[in-house]
């Protein structure tokens, strides 16, 4: 197992306290939601983004990378779903993980780079719907907005991500993976007056399902 992705599983000695589970348990739940994960995403990424300020405690979430399912890159959360199973409000998957994608190649840099402006973007859309889970049941099918200071709303759709028929378990227990896509004003507003499906058809017609890269023209 790469030295990163042991190092960063680990959880700090008093939120396993917190929540009687042992680091044998968190880290035997880790192993099979990895494998989960991979099932349905691909093998990952040896690296992991991980948040200086655990998500635990109010930071961001770890960005979990996918670049050997689907072209481009995907990535996931493996934070919201608890040892004993808790995690976001349940929905009609029950609990569940987030998932996203783009459209570009995995890049490693120093320097500022068209996927790590993605990839920084997805982390703050992940984090914020995560800590929202906790609080409001988010269903595939609805739309979201996400307030930026100074800068207009992030409009997003959720969807249920388990593409030829691949679901997501965590060893025997099965769980959900909310696909979380960002979209234009104009196709939030046309998803709201006529319905979420439609607007993924006319996406998936233009080739831009289930990515959230922006570089393209509305579909509406």
């Amino acid at each position: 197992m790469n030295f990163f992705r042991m190092l960063f599983k680990r959880k700090k000695p008093e939120l396993l306290r917190e929540n009687n589970w042992s680091q044998e348990e968190w880290e035997q739940h880790y192993e099979l939601k990895s494998a989960g994960l991979e099932r349905v995403l691909g093998a990952s990424h040896p690296m992991v983004g991980h948040a200086i300020i655990p998500f635990e405690v109010g930071g961001a979430v770890d960005m979990y990378y996918y670049p050997n399912g689907i072209p481009g890159t995907g990535f996931a959360t493996m934070e919201l779903l608890q040892p004993d199973g808790s995690g976001p409000i349940p929905n009609r998957m029950g609990t569940y993980e987030l998932v996203g994608f783009t459209k570009l190649d995995y890049i490693q840099s120093e320097t500022e780079t068209p996927f790590s402006r993605i990839e920084r973007r997805m982390c703050g859309i992940f984090t914020s719907i995560g800590f929202y889970s906790m609080q409001a049941k988010l269903e595939p099918g609805e739309t979201c907005e996400i307030p930026r200071d100074n800068q207009p709303n992030t409009c997003l759709v959720f969807d249920e991500y388990a593409p030829d028929g691949k679901e997501f378990y965590i060893g025997d227990q099965k769980h959900g993976l909310l696909l979380v896509t960002e979209l234009f004003p104009e196709e939030m507003q046309y998803a709201r007056n006529h319905g979420s499906q439609f607007l993924l058809e006319k996406l998936k017609a233009a080739g831009h399902y289930p990515y959230s890269d922006m570089d393209r023209e509305p579909v509406v």
